[in-house]
């Protein structure tokens, strides 16, 4: 099946919503993040049908022999008259009710002598197939006869003599009607197997992705773990929902090694209850190099008073970098105070004004002069304020671009049969991983996606 390429949607959601702030950096490992997707998938009844209407064509059984079966002197072609149309029952289950047209012909007499008449007629066998998915991505079915129901019995017609022949027909319609239900389980098997294609796209999104060639940034997408939630059979569709756990890792400066490649998709794991709302990390990477940049523009030279107009303080330079699990701002100042202040703090993400922001801050000042020291803690409190208030990396700029990359992703049509349609209800920064290069922002997304299979050619 063309068109079952899971996978591949899946990671590029993952690739357009990875954001690189940096500026050229040294070889650097940004943070291993975990992931899940949920995928509800709907596929219409109508495809089903259109997969046993091709798998099953023309002549599906012929007797052209008089004298086998017991010198039976019958012959019979029985063949596919008009689309089969399949219909969805109660309990996971499809009634498959299949035209056909029959020719007959039956010799009458004794001691070798007969007489033959032929006849044509019709009827519709009927079916009813049980679906499931099995554990391996096949679509497992199980179908039994339902009997037939007679649009014209036969007859053969003597002249005068008509005699009815719709018994001794039905005894070799339902041996063949038997034989015809691994027919349609086999067909429905072989057809939707999706290992292949998932195996496919699970290798090739092994190999690295190279998401910024700006900033030298690659991607890599790691599978672990897939989970279903069991075939529900509607009027019209057949549903079921599948999760993806995943890492993704972003690596800046070197290409990294590939995931070595799987002969075979895990099976997975049956889940009932998945909900239709996932949620999503991603990552975007912000230098302390443009960090700093924007401390300057918005606080170099700038100025304020301590006790009276007379005693200000300058902003001379400042540098932010990181300690430990801390952002270090390190201002330095002339004036009423000469010196260096440290104010330190935790990241943290300020919703109103959609920035990175100190948190819990710390303060320390280093100056020579001693009179000066009477000064820190007026200093300490202008200044930490000053910072506290006035401070922050903006984010807005990346959250938008986040939600506008996956809404463009999450609605378009990938392959011939596949489309998506989704939306994003919430895209929030949810924390911050520091590192000697990099603050990494860590996305939270929650969302909604659905993938439509329709117009397959199976």
């Amino acid at each position: 099946m063309k068109s079952i390429r899971i996978t591949i949607f899946l990671v590029t959601l993952l690739v357009v919503t990875k954001f690189s702030a940096q500026t050229a950096a040294p070889v650097y490992t940004l943070p291993k993040i975990k992931s899940s997707i949920t995928l509800p998938v709907s596929l219409p009844i109508a495809e089903v049908n259109s997969l046993v209407n091709q798998s099953i064509k023309g002549i599906i059984y012929e007797d052209k022999s008089y004298t086998d079966n017991n010198n039976d002197q019958f012959k019979i072609k029985v063949e596919k008259e008009s689309n089969i149309n399949i219909k969805a029952l109660t309990n996971n289950r499809l009634l498959i009710s299949v035209p056909l047209k029959i020719w007959a012909e039956k010799g009458y007499g004794t001691l070798g002598y007969y007489m033959y008449q032929d006849t044509n007629f019709n009827l519709i066998m009927n079916f009813i197939t049980s679906i499931a998915a099995a554990p391996d991505w096949k679509l497992n079915t199980k179908t039994t006869t339902a009997g037939f129901v007679w649009t014209q019995k036969p007859v053969l017609d003597y002249g005068k003599v008509k005699i009815p022949i719709a018994s001794f027909i039905e005894s070799t319609l339902k041996q063949q009607q038997t034989k015809f239900t691994t027919l349609i389980d086999d067909q429905i098997k072989s057809k939707f197997n999706l290992q292949p294609y998932l195996v496919s796209a699970w290798n090739q999104f092994s190999k690295p992705i190279n998401v910024s060639e700006e900033y030298n940034t690659w991607l890599k997408i790691t599978p672990q773990n897939t989970f279903m939630a069991p075939l529900q059979v509607f009027q019209d569709k057949i549903k079921t929902t599948i999760v993806i756990d995943l890492y993704s890792e972003t690596f800046v400066g070197q290409i990294p090694l590939a995931t070595g490649h799987v002969a075979s998709v895990p099976n997975f794991t049956v889940q009932p209850d998945l909900a239709n709302v996932f949620n999503l990390q991603t990552t975007a990477n912000i230098s302390f190099d443009e960090a700093t940049k924007l401390a300057r523009q918005q606080f170099l030279n700038k100025e304020f008073p301590l006790n009276n107009e007379k005693n200000k303080v300058r902003v001379d330079d400042i540098k932010v970098y990181p300690e430990k699990d801390n952002i270090v701002m390190e201002v330095k100042t002339e004036g009423a105070v000469n010196g260096v202040a440290f104010i330190k703090g935790k990241p943290a993400y300020d919703a109103a004004s959609h920035k990175v922001v100190l948190t819990n801050t710390d303060f320390n000042l280093k100056t020579k002069n001693i009179f000066q020291k009477a000064l820190t803690i007026l200093f300490e409190g202008k200044i930490r304020k000053m910072i506290e208030k006035d401070y922050g990396i903006p984010l807005l700029d990346i959250e938008n671009a986040s939600k506008k990359s996956l809404m463009e992703n999450f609605n378009k049509k990938y392959y011939k049969g596949i489309r998506l349609q989704g939306n994003v209800i919430d895209l929030k920064p949810s924390a911050f991983l520091l590192s000697t290069n990099y603050i990494t922002v860590v996305i939270d997304t929650k969302a909604q996606l659905q993938m439509n299979v329709s117009g397959l050619s199976l």
